[in-house]
């Protein structure tokens, strides 16, 4: 890719390119392979695949998790498939090998049958794959060399740290197989722009017509997308103090039912107690005050709640306020106010994915939810699929059709708030040219964080 503007399609659906990625770019880079409720007792384990990779993530202690190739050192059988519990450690089906949780090997059979050279301890035991903790996530990388996860994943951990990520937990788990590359399901969540036309439901009704969101102004699009407060006051322009408050919460109502997780339904309850809260007159002012006096009463109630909630104005005032976040290669964390969503992409081919949303949501110590079942995986206009993904899930089955049309070569991308695509995009092509790290996790920070994100220099 040499224009960072202009994305070639046949990245999208190439046989070629879809493999250099399964070689080149899955087997160097960290990968969110499951939520640590899942594996939340000794002996709990999850199988975590992604192009043609296997490994087992296994609770060992309360305090440790490893990770394994999820091939027996016989004759390659699977240990495991999806998930369970095996307290004991794990047993081959076919010849009944068997490792402790620890991935030594602890029983052959009849070992005098194998030549010396065939059962050495240290050919015997599981092969360790590299698994790292992190905003409350098991992370798995398939090279030994690659840097600490932490190195790869920052700022975007720095900034999720504030969030209290880490004390979330799984409220639910949607799985959703899509007949689209994965990038492209990824490219649908990394920018703003096709809200107005996607989304309209999200918008004020009074702003729906708007035909100017963004600012032209270069020095907006310095670190993110920012709605220009014009359009933003507009929105309200008029409205009487009960006239707003009750759109502030129409607009959340419309978020719960949407999506979840972005606006709980914890937030609206406390939300609607600020009926007649007094407000500026002033458009601008009375949105800063209402969701500064939001901020406040949702901190206060979480935390007399005994609810872990960081200082929701503080976050606001340092500009990291919710949003879009994402972080390389395929995972996405959407912070509300008491609750985040979260999204995770597989490839199962050049045209096919699997793409995971959680609501993750803060609970009192002793009330957290059972722990989270894999789910199965549904069709992208499912009626069990929330509306606003759903919408989204709408465009992308055509999108990849008209790739294949031939009346384009290359996405057209906006530099100033489409940035984000081509940015990932040339990180892509860093690892598959077989970038050292040293050039590789400084592109890292440059191509992760909020969405709608100008074009950058990501240092190659």
């Amino acid at each position: 890719m040499t224009i960072p503007d202009q994305v070639p399609v046949q990245r999208y659906y190439d046989r070629e390119f879809y493999d250099l990625e399964r070689k080149h770019l899955w087997s160097r880079t960290w990968q969110m392979a499951c939520r640590l409720e899942e594996i939340s007792e000794p002996g709990d384990f999850v199988e975590y695949e992604n192009a043609g990779w296997s490994v087992i993530v296994v609770r060992v202690t309360s305090g440790a998790v490893k990770a394994y190739y999820n091939s027996c050192r016989h004759r390659g059988v699977k240990l495991v498939t999806d998930r369970g519990s095996a307290a004991s450690g794990f047993v081959c089906s076919f010849h009944g090998w068997c490792y402790g949780l620890d991935g030594g090997n602890t029983f052959v059979y009849q070992p005098d049958l194998f030549s010396a050279h065939n059962r050495s301890d240290k050919d015997l035991d599981l092969r360790p794959c590299r698994v790292e903790l992190w905003g409350g996530c098991a992370f798995v990388n398939f090279d030994d060399n690659a840097p600490p996860l932490r190195e790869c994943i920052e700022p975007f951990a720095s900034t999720m740290d504030r969030w209290h990520v880490d004390s979330m937990r799984t409220e639910w788990w949607l799985s959703f197989r899509l007949p689209v590359n994965w990038k492209l399901a990824m490219e649908a969540f990394m920018e703003g722009y096709h809200v107005r036309q996607t989304h309209p439901q999200l918008l004020p009704a009074s702003a729906r017509k708007l035909t100017t969101t963004y600012s032209t102004d270069d020095k907006l699009f310095a670190n993110e997308r920012r709605a220009t407060k014009e359009a933003q006051a507009a929105a309200t322009v008029g409205m009487t103090r009960e006239q707003f408050i009750e759109n502030q919460l129409s607009l959340m109502r419309i978020y719960n039912d949407g999506i979840r997780g972005v606006y709980h339904q914890k937030d609206i309850w406390v939300a609607e107690k600020l009926r007649n809260m007094e407000l500026p007159d002033d458009p601008r002012e009375r949105a800063a005050e209402w969701r500064r006096r939001l901020n406040e009463e949702i901190v206060a109630w979480s935390r007399a709640a005994g609810i872990d909630v960081p200082d929701l104005d503080d976050l606001q005032g340092q500009g990291i306020g919710g949003g879009v976040h994402y972080c390389f290669p395929n995972f996405f964390l959407l912070p509300g106010l008491s609750s985040t969503v979260s999204y995770r992409v597989r490839p199962l081919g050049p045209e096919e994915c699997l793409f995971e949303i959680w609501s993750l949501a803060r609970y009192a110590k002793g009330e957290e939810p059972p722990k989270p079942l894999t789910p199965e995986p549904m069709t992208g206009d499912d009626p069990r699929t929330p509306p606003v993904p759903a919408q989204d899930f709408a465009n992308l089955p055509k999108q990849q059709l008209g790739l294949h049309a031939g009346g384009i070569e290359f996405m057209r991308l906006s530099d100033r708030i489409e940035g984000m695509i081509g940015n990932y995009q040339r990180l892509v092509d860093g690892y598959l040219a077989g970038m050292d790290y040293g050039q590789l996790v400084p592109a890292h920070a440059e191509v992760s964080g909020l969405i709608d994100a100008p074009v950058k220099n990501i240092g190659f």
